[in-house]
C-alpha cells in the first residue's frame, strides 16, 4: 500500500519535470502582443525584401536601369511636356509661362544658327569689298540679337510679376532667353502655344 503511495508520487514529480521541459503553448485565444499585419503590408514588405541586391555589383546594376528608365521618361515628357517627368530646371508654372512667352513670339536670335552658316558661306566669296558687305551684316545680325533679347527680357518680367507676383523669378528670364536661341521645332520641352497666341 505504500509502496503505490510513493509510485504514484514518482509518477507525478516526473510528469511535471516533462511538462516543465516542454515549452509552453500559447493560447490561441490571448493577445499576441503586437498587430497581426495587414496584407498589403505584409507584400510589400516581402517584395522590399526581395528587391534588396545581393551583393554590390547587383546594385550598381539596378542603379544603372533606375537611372536609365529615368532619362527615358524625362526624354519623353520632354517631347510630350508631361510636368511630372521633366528635368528641374524645365519644372513649374514660372519656367512653363516663360516657354509659353518665347514660344508665342518671333525672335531675332531663333535664326542665328541657319544665319550664321549663311553669313560664313558668304564670307568664302573673296571679289573686292564683298566680305566687308558680310561683315556689316554680321554685326547687324549680333546688334538686333542684342536688342530683341533686351525687349523680351524687359517684356517677360514685366508679365512674370503681373503673373507670379509673389513668386521668387529667379533664373526665370535667362531660361527664357536661353531658349530663344534655339530653332522653334528644335526646343525642348515641345511648344505648347502658337505663335501670336497668348500664354
Amino acid at each position: 500500500m505504500f509502496r503505490s503511495r510513493s509510485t504514484s508520487k514518482d509518477e507525478q514529480a516526473a510528469a511535471t519535470q516533462v511538462t516543465a521541459d516542454q515549452p509552453k503553448q500559447r493560447d490561441p485565444q490571448a493577445p499576441k502582443g503586437r498587430p497581426t499585419p495587414k496584407r498589403s503590408e505584409a507584400g510589400s514588405q516581402r517584395r522590399s525584401l526581395a528587391a534588396t541586391p545581393a551583393n554590390r555589383k547587383e546594385a550598381t546594376k539596378r542603379a544603372r536601369e533606375a537611372r536609365r528608365a529615368d532619362l527615358a521618361k524625362q526624354r519623353e515628357a520632354l517631347a510630350n511636356g508631361d510636368e511630372r517627368f521633366l528635368p528641374a530646371r524645365d519644372k513649374g508654372p514660372l519656367r512653363r509661362f516663360a516657354r509659353d512667352f518665347v514660344d508665342a513670339r518671333y525672335s531675332v536670335a531663333e535664326f542665328f544658327l541657319p544665319l550664321a552658316v549663311l553669313i560664313l558661306v558668304l564670307s568664302m566669296i573673296n571679289r573686292g569689298g564683298f566680305q566687308s558687305y558680310v561683315l556689316l551684316v554680321w554685326m547687324l545680325v549680333i546688334v538686333l540679337i542684342v536688342i530683341n533679347s533686351v525687349i523680351t527680357a524687359v517684356t517677360l518680367k514685366r508679365a512674370l510679376k503681373k503673373r507670379f507676383p509673389d513668386e521668387n523669378l529667379r533664373g526665370v528670364v535667362p531660361y527664357a532667353l536661353m531658349r530663344t536661341l534655339q530653332m522653334r521645332r528644335l526646343r525642348l520641352p515641345k511648344p505648347k502655344v502658337k505663335r501670336g497666341e497668348k500664354p
